[in-house]
């Protein structure tokens, strides 16, 4: 490993050093861009020490390290592969009224859109296997990293509807058509309001494991919300207040696949240690994850699993569920009785057995085979 300075760098493209500033062409190669950073002069003075750098762009097979609140591109090397993995072909910024949200895609950009949603902790990289199968399909593969995952801006405040704005966002900026989308767990709760709300966004969904359930099915009264929406929200503030300081536990590569195994007891170590490379970053001492520290589940204001199967019976899309029938901690509890009731009229309900709640990561080519015949 090795750091090539100590370079401030800014958004858009901007590597500031003490002499002057050096701007970063976002359509060069990575190695064009390293290559145009290590000619820089190097700072040497107390004016370098700048109070913040995130940076902006992403620079395909580079991390970012953390020196004193500033970064700096540092190459990656030795890292762990996966079998079937591929890192995306392109991946950009898209801008999200203020929020920098990290978009990739895989496959070719004339092909018909596909977009792929990810989990809460996730990021888009956890589809390194599955989406390569889709775009070798003949789609063009797209999907992003949450905002305060991976490397999408971290906010003052999160919540469902400002993903689902960001979602419709990046959405935007590929098409104004309708286009099929393929969601995870989180990704698949959101996207079913998503589909609720603006349906003519969504020409087929399909929804793996994000069908939340608690077997109950009563609605709430006004006031009965009213009271859940000032207890929440207290509480949502309360535990803001606490992390607001708070940074993530550093640790060996090995370490942090260690502990995202605890949450996925089934995923092989080897995929583990992959995604790390991903969604950690690499800083002084240690590896640490992107996911911004103050995030915590259900996101600002009051949220119940039945209010998003009360919107999933309503959809007129076609629709794929998919879920697995083991039990796992980041699952949602869901079995295949509790949502048959709930599937739309022109959707259907496809169970998964010995398989937990990353379906498509456990059986990415039974998965794809079957999500590709829906589609078509």
């Amino acid at each position: 490993m090795y750091s090539l300075g100590t370079y401030v760098v800014l958004d858009p493209g901007i590597v500031r050093t003490d002499d002057d500033d050096v701007v970063v062409d976002d359509d060069e190669p990575p190695s064009k861009k390293l290559e145009t950073i290590a000619k820089a002069p190097k700072p040497n003075t107390p004016h370098s020490k700048y109070l913040w750098s995130r940076v902006r762009k992403n620079i395909t097979n580079h991390t970012t390290r953390h020196f004193g609140g500033r970064r700096v591109i540092q190459p990656m090397t030795n890292l762990p592969s996966f079998p079937g993995a591929q890192r995306p072909a392109r991946s950009y910024r898209t801008d999200a009224d203020g929020v920098s949200i990290a978009t990739y895609e895989w496959g070719n950009e004339s092909d018909p859109p596909l977009f792929l949603v990810h989990g809460g902790s996730d990021f888009a990289g956890t589809y390194d296997v599955f989406a390569p199968i889709m775009a070798a399909a003949g789609y063009r593969v797209i999907s992003w990293d949450h905002r305060g995952h991976g490397d999408s801006d971290h906010t003052a405040l999160y919540g469902w509807d400002a993903d689902i704005r960001d979602a419709l966002t990046v959405m935007s900026s590929i098409t104004n058509k309708a286009a099929p989308v393929v969601a995870h767990s989180k990704g698949g709760a959101l996207m079913l309001q998503l589909a609720d709300a603006s349906p003519y966004r969504i020409s087929k969904l399909v929804n793996i494991d994000g069908m939340p359930s608690k077997r109950r099915m009563p609605d709430a009264p006004d006031h009965d919300q009213t009271r859940m929406m000032a207890g929440e929200i207290t509480g949502w503030l309360d535990f803001r207040h606490e992390a607001a300081l708070a940074y993530r536990k550093p640790g060996s590569l090995h370490d942090l696949a260690m502990r995202r195994g605890k949450m996925n007891p089934r995923l092989p170590i080897e995929w583990l240690e992959y995604l790390v490379t991903i969604g950690a970053r690499q800083d002084d001492d240690g590896w640490r994850w992107k996911l911004d520290p103050t995030m915590r589940f259900g996101g600002f204001g009051p949220w119940r699993p039945e209010w998003t199967l009360l919107r999933m019976i309503a959809l007129g899309m076609p629709f794929l569920g998919l879920i697995g029938t083991i039990d796992e901690p980041m699952g949602w509890g869901t079995r295949p009785r509790d949502l048959v009731p709930w599937i739309p009229r022109n959707g259907r309900l496809e169970a998964i057995h010995d398989v937990g709640h990353f379906v498509h990561i456990e059986k990415p080519n039974e998965v794809s085979t079957m999500i590709l015949e829906f589609l078509s």
